[in-house]
């Protein structure tokens, strides 16, 4: 059962049981007010009264001794690290992803984007870890503003995931995270609050279903079964 909701994901998050989800993967705006050079925005992306509600949920629907990995804005990492250990996160990692271009220059060019890997509990480590450094292809944003390339989730899903575990993206965009938990063989739930965005995502999942033969993914009444 995989789904991608439209709404508010601290309010939908709230629906679901405690301890339902196996894996977190997910990019909430980076409180920078970002625009990109055709004017599309973020929600939520100039206020950070979500933020901390946002953590509390993640870390309740997320199974004990189980992990998340978020990326954040650079220059407001300490409101996310500060956010995190508040609902109860552990950092155990850092990520980077390492881009062959630079997506802006200042006193340095922007080369790179960055996750941290957290945990609830004390999750079990893996029998081979992938490298804190993972390439980074540009997507041409064509769905989303900032979206992610699925290429370089498949690693974080596959490490820290099963096949058939459930894969969940509050701040889901247009869904890469999702298609790439599909791709994989997870199972997915992806929340994104603006209509252009999820319409998005539901046509990229439709086609990654056509293929893969999976279950419709538009349906905001799911939840997930209490583990």
């Amino acid at each position: 059962m995989s789904r991608f909701i439209l709404g508010d994901c601290v309010q939908v998050m709230s629906r679901f049981p405690a301890r339902a989800v196996d894996f977190i993967l997910t990019d909430p705006p980076y409180l920078v007010g970002y625009k990109d050079r055709t004017g599309r925005t973020l929600a939520g992306d100039n206020t950070s009264e979500w933020l901390q509600p946002a953590c509390n949920e993640m870390y309740r629907v997320l199974k004990n001794d189980s992990l998340m990995v978020s990326f954040y804005g650079w220059n407001r990492a300490d409101m996310f690290i500060s956010a995190w250990k508040a609902a109860g996160f552990r950092i155990v990692g850092h990520l980077v992803f390492a881009k062959t271009y630079a997506s802006k220059s200042t006193f340095v060019g922007y080369n790179h984007e960055n996750a941290y890997l957290l945990a609830k509990g004390r999750p079990q480590t893996p029998d081979n870890p992938i490298s804190d450094v993972i390439p980074w292809k540009y997507t041409g944003n064509r769905h989303h503003p900032t979206e992610k390339p699925v290429a370089s989730l498949y690693p974080l899903i596959e490490s820290f995931t099963r096949p058939g575990g459930i894969v969940l993206d509050p701040f889901a965009g247009s869904g890469s995270t999702c298609v790439a938990a599909a791709e994989t063989g997870r199972r997915y739930i992806g929340i994104e609050l603006m209509e252009q965005y999820h319409a998005a995502g539901v046509s990229r999942l439709a086609q990654v279903q056509r293929a893969v033969r999976m279950p419709a993914a538009n349906d905001s009444t799911f939840l997930p079964e209490a583990a």
